[in-house]
């Protein structure tokens, strides 16, 4: 079992890597947003009212790395990607998001 559920799944190592950097960028993205109705965050996301229940529903695929981004500027978060030199045997490299 690794660090990353991603590849657990089978995916390629740089597959789960990305799936896993969405992942984590879209949380951090709903709870934030989780202080806000639909209608504020079409507001702040620039966004219609689907597009909005797609994000707080989950639905990643809907989205890219940059739209995601995009949502997380707009709603107050400083985005980075962190990278580092993997050890021997570790799973996919770690991705932090500051709040």
């Amino acid at each position: 079992m690794t660090r990353n559920v991603f590849e657990d799944l089978g995916f390629s190592p740089e597959k789960a890597a990305a799936l896993k950097l969405k992942a984590d960028l879209h949380t951090k993205i709903v709870r934030v947003a989780s202080n806000y109705s639909q209608r504020e965050l079409q507001n702040i996301l620039q966004a219609s009212q689907p597009r909005i229940s797609d994000l707080l529903r989950g639905k990643m695929s809907k989205f890219s790395l940059e739209m995601l981004v995009f949502y997380a500027e707009r709603l107050g978060l400083e985005t980075s990607i962190k990278t580092h030199a993997r050890t021997r045997g570790a799973s996919a490299g770690v991705a932090n998001f500051a709040l």
